[in-house]
């Protein structure tokens, strides 16, 4: 299944994507599950959307796509996790994940604008697989690992380079309200074969900046589930954004930012393709 969050007539609900379609569960479902999260939550929920027939089907053009969990109790993200971005950014391959969080408000849908901050103009894209956590778990071995995925998505972990640098934390740079995007979907593990077989692709207006295969990550996500559960609990709807490839816009000659109208898009076969553009504060 691809799931998603969306806002119809004002009011946030979720659903099942069709090809141009996208049923309202919330409407059917939305007393027990308020929303997507609640519904990962609930155990069941998953099984009741798979078997959902009596949901009005919506027109995806009459829908605005939230992040795919709007809500969730915390977005971890990964830095450093491709060979070939440690090797752009002059670090020293790290012994473990790189780790930092993203607030639920740096991050809007797809199809949705990613906001240029008045404070500077060193906006960077980072293409990214984001996994959904659907069981909650501590110290969750690499072994039990993919069982607590509900499903993947796409993450833009759009950065403040500048704001990013101003000390050795990255918090500033990553938390711009609006700056990074969360989607377009959830599709559901059943869904994916083998996720390391995926390719990862950026582009800005059109052009390949970024192209990689997930199996170039340095800490798979089994490594990430089994590191990030040794010290906190993830719960169903946490976000683990596991990372960039190579070729973000701070270290190219001259640096390649993003700017008002620009167009960003970020797909991996059989995901999707989450798209936004670019507007100034």
């Amino acid at each position: 299944m691809k799931i998603a969050s969306f806002i119809h007539d004002g009011r946030s609900s979720y659903g099942v994507v069709g090809d141009d379609t996208v049923s309202d569960a919330g409407a059917v479902l939305g007393h027990r599950y308020a929303d997507l999260r609640s519904l990962l939550n609930s155990g069941e929920g998953l099984a009741e959307l798979a078997s959902l027939r009596d949901a009005p089907a919506l027109n995806v053009q009459q829908v605005q796509w939230l992040p795919v969990i709007p809500n969730p109790d915390k977005v971890l993200c990964v830095g450093l996790n491709y060979l070939k971005h440690i090797i752009e950014t002059g670090r020293e391959v790290p012994k473990h994940p790189t780790l930092f969080t993203r607030f639920a408000s740096a991050q809007v849908g797809h199809d949705q604008p990613l906001i240029l901050p008045k404070a500077s103009t060193a906006f960077d894209f980072e293409g990214e697989l984001a996994i959904v956590i659907g069981k909650a778990g501590r110290h969750i071995s690499k072994a039990n690992a993919l069982v607590h995925i509900a499903g993947y998505s796409l993450f833009n972990d759009g950065s403040i380079r500048d704001w990013q640098k101003h000390t050795l934390q990255f918090t500033a740079g990553k938390n711009f309200v609006g700056s990074g995007s969360f989607g377009p979907w959830l599709v559901t593990t059943d869904e994916i074969a083998d996720i390391n077989s995926l390719t990862l692709e950026t582009r800005l207006n059109g052009t390949v900046v970024q192209r990689e295969g997930l199996d170039d990550l340095l800490f798979k996500i089994p490594d990430l589930i089994e590191y990030i559960s040794t010290f906190t609990e993830l719960l169903p709807g946490d976000v683990i954004a596991t990372g960039t490839p190579g070729g973000v816009g701070a270290f190219r000659t001259p640096p390649l930012w993003m700017k008002p109208g620009d167009v960003v898009e970020v797909e991996v076969e059989g995901i999707g393709t989450l798209k936004n553009t670019v507007n100034a504060e």
